[in-house]
């Protein structure tokens, strides 16, 4: 489908008053419906945003658009209890074009099966690329950083992440050095200081 509808079909949506097929596929972020975390149906924008053609996106595992399976797995179960309860969920995390290229998107999700959250579900999808470049930091970094930008300290973080404390400020220590930051506020205008109470994990499709 073209990234933008013709007269022809604008009118005919419009006279039908099929606008909910016309704000999917036509939505300014990507829509994905999910069963048990595949790809059952996609809009353009998602397409248009990993780079693949519809056909080679429906029926697949989620695990192919993410850095890495173990990235796939690690994410998996953040979020259940939100999700649970029937509430939306939103995270910020990395992903992968057909080209191999990682880039940062924030991803909102609600399931339409609170007893089983990734039974079937919907999700948003919106490229933060142009305001939040990818920096190649490794998964453990990504979480350090996900829980810094929570307001943990690194004692908790350490706790959270069964790590040492030492180890936490040694990751901490890198991410400063990797972006060239001085200080903790520095590293999150660096990676993007973006608000909210997740920034990587949350239940993924």
């Amino acid at each position: 489908m073209d990234k933008h509808p013709d007269p022809a079909t604008l009118d005919r949506l419009y006279a039908d008053r099929d606008l909910a097929q016309l704000a999917f596929e036509y939505s300014p972020v990507g829509i994905v419906v999910t069963q048990n975390r595949v790809l059952r149906e996609c809009n353009q924008r998602f397409c248009d945003m990993f780079g693949y053609a519809r056909e080679e996106l429906l029926d697949q595992l989620f695990s192919f658009l993410y850095p890495s399976d173990e990235e796939f797995q690690n994410l998996r179960n953040r979020g259940d209890k939100s999700l649970g309860q029937g509430n939306p969920y939103w995270d910020e995390r990395v992903m992968k074009r057909k080209t191999g290229d990682l880039f940062w998107v924030r991803v909102r999700g609600h399931t339409f099966t609170p007893d089983e959250p990734l039974g079937r579900a919907v999700w948003s999808f919106a490229d933060l690329s142009g305001v939040r470049p990818y920096q190649p930091l490794t998964r453990r970094e990504r979480e350090v950083y996900s829980l810094l930008r929570e307001g943990k300290t690194s004692k908790e973080i350490a706790r959270i992440l069964t790590l040492s404390y030492r180890t936490v400020e040694v990751h901490r220590a890198r991410l400063l050095k990797k972006v060239g930051a001085n200080n903790t506020a520095s590293l999150f205008s660096s990676l993007g200081d973006i608000g909210g109470d997740h920034v990587v994990g949350g239940n993924s499709p």
